[in-house]
């Protein structure tokens, strides 16, 4: 274990202020010891050793360490009338922003100082603490994760980045990746469109029943209009037929919320990781071609959720419990 004097030299490593007993066993020390051994000891110099000294009356109370609040203002402080402007504004707003503060301050009562200054005036009288408190912090509710195939999938779209792209490629066109991801297995099934529509969606959902090999119970996506039309539109979207042709429930998020689409939001910042990072592609066919060889490649890949399974090991173990089959 470390020793006393050993403890205190850690703290003071973190600008810890010596106590009055810390100084007073120094100045024991001296009596028997040099000065540099004392300075290297209690890691100060010795010129606070000859401070501390001076100061030494006898009583410990000397010894104490005295407030660094300036004897005199500062001449460049906040003045009275400043800081009430700035207090009755936060009071009549009290979610003002620092920037919307600085404007009506400079406007209204011809306030010329930085707004850094400001700045460091409002987290001095807490102002930001005082903000923080009042807003409540987000608890994520327990999420029941399907344990059997094709209960829900979440569906999204990503855009495939341009610095994948070659020369060949016309620079003027986007390319899409649509990736839909079984919750119970986190199986994944991905595409490339030209397009982000309603019409891409559609062949997409085809596109994934066919790999997967089953229909999905409910298909949850967020609120964009190439899954969803507005309440004002007053018309039904061509995915929302086609779930209802084939009988799939179709969930929207709330809006503004993609952590409700997490898994699906979570695998595409795989995908940035994984593949986009090294892909390069110079037509259309071509990102078709290594995205296919990239889906086998993921599915196989194992996760801790999974009991470190892959995908593939988990939809054969569950094939297995369910139906006794594995295809």
């Amino acid at each position: 274990m470390l020793c006393e004097v050993e403890v205190e030299r850690k703290k003071h490593y973190f600008n810890y202020p010596y106590s009055a007993k810390e100084k007073l066993k120094a100045l024991n020390l001296l009596k028997s010891s040099t000065f540099e051994f004392v300075a290297h000891r209690y890691h100060c110099t010795i010129q606070t050793l000859y401070r501390w000294k001076r100061q030494f009356d006898g009583t410990l109370a000397s010894l104490e360490n005295g407030s660094h609040v300036p004897l005199t203002p500062n001449p460049r402080e906040q003045t009275i009338e400043e800081k009430k402007h700035i207090q009755d504004l936060i009071r009549r707003n009290p979610n003002i922003s620092l920037n919307e503060l600085y404007g009506k301050l400079r406007v209204n009562y011809g306030y010329s100082r930085n707004p850094v200054t400001l700045y460091r005036y409002l987290r001095k009288n807490n102002y930001f603490k005082n903000l923080s408190k009042d807003r409540k912090n987000y608890k994520p509710k327990k999420y029941f994760t399907p344990l059997s195939l094709g209960e829900k999938m979440q569906l999204d779209v990503k855009v495939v980045p341009y610095d994948c792209r070659t020369k060949e490629v016309p620079f003027d066109m986007k390319f899409y990746q649509y990736t839909i991801i079984d919750e119970c297995t986190r199986e994944r099934f991905i595409y490339p469109y030209k397009e982000q529509n309603a019409d891409s969606t559609c062949d997409f959902v085809i596109r994934a029943i066919n790999y997967f090999g089953y229909k999905p119970k409910v298909i949850q996506t967020d609120n964009g209009q190439e899954f969803t039309f507005l309440k004002q539109y007053g018309k039904i979207h061509k995915f929302d037929l086609l779930c209802e042709k084939l009988g799939i429930e179709h969930k929207l998020i709330k809006p503004r919320t993609p952590r409700h689409n997490g898994k699906v939001e979570r695998s595409h910042r795989n995908d940035n990781e994984r593949f986009y990072r090294y892909l390069k592609f110079y037509s259309y066919e071509d990102l078709v071609r290594q995205m296919k060889a990239y889906l086998k490649r993921s599915n196989n890949i194992p996760t801790s959720v999974l009991g470190w399974k892959t995908p593939i090991e988990k939809r054969k173990e569950i094939m297995l419990s369910d139906f006794g089959v594995v295809e």
